[in-house]
């Protein structure tokens, strides 16, 4: 009888019904709900799934897969992976630190922590590796032929990383610490993986939120943005029929990537991970002589990465840090972010034909976030929609692909600006 009474007082039942645990309940609602918009809707459901079932695994009482005291501070307490017990000093140097009451009411001093699943894979989340490996495999897909046909989409790219510090002065107005102000920003770039990377640098206690409101908005990209596009500019100018671009040689797209990387690991050397893994696996598929390397990095790389940074990342999706008003308060301005990006890439390309013999459509400026391919087809569907015979596709891709380049250095600036 003690043996079947011990083994239900360990069951999640019965510590769900013990304690004040509703808010538990509450989340696995909200990740029910990731599911069915990755599944049903198919809202970027290779990576909002297992971000999802991340954030579904760690809010069930008892499973014991993620323990927040591990990382809790913005650093990796490797004495309590090692076994070390708990001790009041941990404690306390953790409250000083700013570690919320609620994480450390979690755990017993004395106590050895017992590393769960999920703490071993956050390890390449916390360390900046997935984001990394995931940015070689995009390069690996990624083709620069549109940006070097058309050097000026590099000024469209730019401009929408506006969008970035623009959220970044709100979020300081609305409160947050720079750190935090960062993070919330760089949702702007409509970038998953440098989200992350920021994020897991800045401030990894919102890596939740800030997750999940970065991979919803990049797939509401076809909702966020044609309305402020449209806005935006006249009937005539999204009518605009640019010329085809000129063919780029070989040479050139090998070359491309050697000067990015040096360039901007120069400019901005926080941005030289990121942007030199983006680099090397485009450079993998231009050279032509590593077919083998590049199909591994597009392919398995990319598959496994994926999986381990979405269920890592949806984790520390808890309870504690993300039932807050400081959580709507970051879905709130990640919708801010999404619209100022789109808008400033407009804009500037609306300012641009004041000057230029050869104008452009307005719309690929829009394209400038780098949520690739989707802003581009965005831009493409807005403009046939106006001339059936515009076709805008290739020419959006430049601004698409300089904004891959222009969030990892924005994320750059960021880590080299706010102190972390």
């Amino acid at each position: 009888m003690d043996a079947i009474m011990n083994f239900v007082s360990q069951t999640g039942f019965s510590m769900l019904a013990a304690g004040d645990n509703w808010k538990t309940l509450i989340m696995i609602l909200i990740a029910c709900v990731l599911l069915y918009l990755a599944i049903v809707k198919r809202f970027e459901p290779l990576l909002l799934l297992p971000i999802a079932f991340g954030m579904l695994l760690t809010n069930l009482i008892g499973a014991e897969v993620y323990h927040e005291i591990l990382f809790a501070g913005g650093h990796v307490h490797w004495d309590l992976f090692g076994g070390a017990p708990v001790t009041q000093e941990i404690i306390n140097d953790m409250r000083e630190a700013g570690v919320m009451e609620s994480v450390l009411s979690s755990v017993e001093v004395g106590k050895s922590i017992s590393v769960g699943l999920i703490d071993v894979l956050y390890l390449g989340v916390k360390l900046g590796i997935y984001p990394c490996l995931i940015f070689i495999g995009v390069g690996a897909m990624t083709d620069f032929g549109p940006l070097i046909a058309n050097p000026k989409s590099l000024l469209l790219g730019a401009a929408a990383q506006g969008g970035i510090f623009a959220t970044y002065i709100a979020a300081r107005y609305l409160g947050f610490t720079p750190a935090e102000a960062g993070s919330i920003g760089i949702i702007g770039g409509a970038d998953g993986p440098t989200a992350i990377f920021v994020t897991t640098k800045l401030a990894p206690a919102l890596l939740g939120p800030i997750a999940v409101a970065a991979y919803s908005y990049m797939a509401l990209v076809p909702v966020i943005q044609p309305p402020i596009m449209k806005a935006l500019t006249t009937k005539k100018e999204r009518q605009i029929v640019m010329k085809a671009l000129r063919p780029v040689s070989k040479t050139e797209k090998i070359i491309f990537p050697i000067v990015v990387t040096i360039f901007v690991a120069w400019l901005v050397p926080s941005a030289a991970p990121l942007v030199g893994c983006l680099m090397l696996g485009n450079l993998l598929t231009e050279s032509g002589v590593c077919e083998r390397l590049s199909k591994t990095v597009q392919n398995e790389l990319m598959n496994i990465v994926t999986v381990f940074l979405g269920v890592s990342v949806g984790a520390t999706a808890t309870a504690n840090t993300f039932l807050s008003l400081q959580t709507i308060k970051i879905i709130v301005m990640g919708v801010v972010a999404f619209g100022v990006a789109t808008a400033c890439g407009v804009l500037l390309a609306k300012f641009m034909n004041l000057f230029l013999k050869q104008k452009i459509n307005p719309l690929i400026g829009s394209a400038g976030v780098s949520a690739v391919p989707m802003a581009a087809r965005v831009s493409q569907k807005v403009g046939q929609s106006e001339n059936p015979k515009n076709f805008l596709l290739m020419h959006a891709m430049g601004p698409n692909v300089a904004g891959v380049i222009g969030s990892a250095i924005a994320a750059g600036t960021l880590l080299a600006m706010i102190p972390h």
